[in-house]
């Protein structure tokens, strides 16, 4: 079993005006085969959470610690982080031209796994991946993400998530722009990865209705940069009653 553990974590963002706090003391701990969902209003901090993790340069983390089983995060490099486990699913997947998906996939592979895979195995993974995401085989020779639509690029998303089998996934926002069908299919795609690993899954959303594919274990509620509320698939389901409004007395920040 791994232990993704998140202590006091405060992180800011340079803006033009300097800079600005956006988490203010986050704690939250995930452990492997469990599902936390992550909620909040536009604002709270739930995507700067996410690409903290993932060691984005344009977050600094001011105080507070990351392990993974024990070990500093927060020490490590972007590609050291995905090798010991971390994944993030972007909320806006980036393009990357003249790159096919193919060989951007393999890459990945061999990166994370420390050698490439046999390559008449490997295709037939990426090949039945893609077809359970009803993903047309032409895409495998497309440049990544190039021209795609926002559904297809949700899909190339969990296809990686398929294949490179991390400890933790950071979904941020993967319900963001699908239709029904697209998000649907992207739900099956998790709940697979979930059904035959242990993985841990750290998902962001503004809205239920992901959570109505994928059952969450706990849902927090982010508001101002901090954890406000903490509970199990209930709160959910009040926060669709109820909305945000009884958090925001002091307003959120972004």
């Amino acid at each position: 079993m791994s232990t993704l553990e998140i202590r006091d974590l405060h992180v800011s963002v340079e803006t033009k005006e300097g800079a600005k706090q956006i988490l203010r003391g986050v704690n939250l701990s995930i452990s492997s085969g469990e599902t936390h969902a992550i909620m909040g209003p536009n604002g709270s901090g739930k995507s700067t959470l996410a690409y903290s993790l993932a060691g984005h340069p344009k977050y600094t983390v001011t105080s507070g610690t990351v392990t993974l089983d024990g070990v500093d995060v927060l020490a490590m490099t972007v590609d050291e982080r995905a090798r010991a486990g971390l994944f993030l699913a972007m909320q806006y997947p980036v393009e990357v031209p003249g790159v096919s998906v193919t060989n951007f996939l393999r890459t990945a592979k061999t990166a994370i796994d420390g050698h490439a895979p046999k390559l008449r195995t490997w295709t037939k993974e990426v090949r039945a991946a893609m077809d359970k995401l009803r993903m047309d085989e032409s895409f495998a020779a497309r440049s990544v993400n190039e021209g795609f639509s926002g559904g297809e690029k949700k899909r190339h998303e969990i296809l990686q998530l398929e294949l490179l089998a991390p400890k933790f996934a950071i979904l941020d926002e993967t319900d963001s722009g699908l239709d029904v069908d697209a998000l649907r299919i992207v739900s099956e795609g998790v709940n697979r990865v979930k059904e035959t690993s242990d993985i841990g899954v750290l998902l962001i959303t503004h809205y239920t209705r992901i959570l109505r594919y994928i059952t969450p274990d706990f849902v927090h509620v982010f508001v101002d940069g901090r954890v406000a509320e903490e509970g199990g698939p209930e709160l959910a389901d009040r926060l669709e009653d109820e909305g945000y409004d009884r958090f925001l007395g002091a307003g959120a920040t972004a």
